[in-house]
């Protein structure tokens, strides 16, 4: 043990020309150092759970209650560009013209082009800008099969509403016919 070693292990700071502030600090990192040591920390009422601290004390509080109220989701563009490139089919089966669809798209590819013009903010980008002809041509079987099982389903429809119709005069004519003959 050296001359400014305390029996603790910790470095006296009286032993070492200082300013005040720094003095301090050593004391209070002493003071906070044997206590853990004497377990005075164990077993503390919310211990591993989260500060619930109060809005006024942090200076982006109006930000993070923005967000928080509007469900904001700040994301880096790379992640951002993928979330839009998966839902980007489901996006343009909202739409019900070819001219909405090839605008949608081309919006698509000029954020996808744009992003990669920028310096990489976060995770590398890795969406490609899709091929508009493709895309819609992938609309547009989606929209026919879309079509034709919305007209299957009405034709099924048509014809469990026409059997039930049936069946009753069928029931009848069928008890007239076997009345019997006076």
């Amino acid at each position: 043990m050296t001359e400014h070693e305390s029996s603790s292990g910790f470095v006296d700071p009286a032993a070492f020309p200082c300013d005040v502030d720094l003095a301090v600090a050593l004391i209070a990192d002493r003071q906070i150092r044997a206590a853990i040591e004497r377990g005075a920390f164990d077993d503390l009422p919310g211990a591993g759970k989260p500060l619930d601290l109060d809005d006024h004390l942090d200076p982006d509080w109006w930000l993070k209650g923005l967000v928080k109220r509007e469900q904001l989701a700040m994301l880096p563009p790379s992640i951002e560009l993928r979330r839009d490139d998966a839902a980007l089919d489901e996006r343009l089966d909202t739409l019900t013209n070819e001219k909405a669809v090839r605008h949608e798209i081309a919006e698509f590819n000029t954020r996808v082009v744009r992003a990669r013009f920028q310096p990489p903010a976060g995770p590398p980008l890795v969406t490609m800008p899709r091929d508009t002809e493709a895309t819609v041509a992938a609309w547009a079987e989606r929209r026919a099969a879309r079509a034709e099982e919305a007209r299957r389903r009405a034709d099924e429809a048509a014809r469990a509403t026409e059997r039930r119709r049936r069946w009753p005069r069928f029931r009848a004519r069928r008890r007239a016919t076997d009345a019997p003959e006076t």
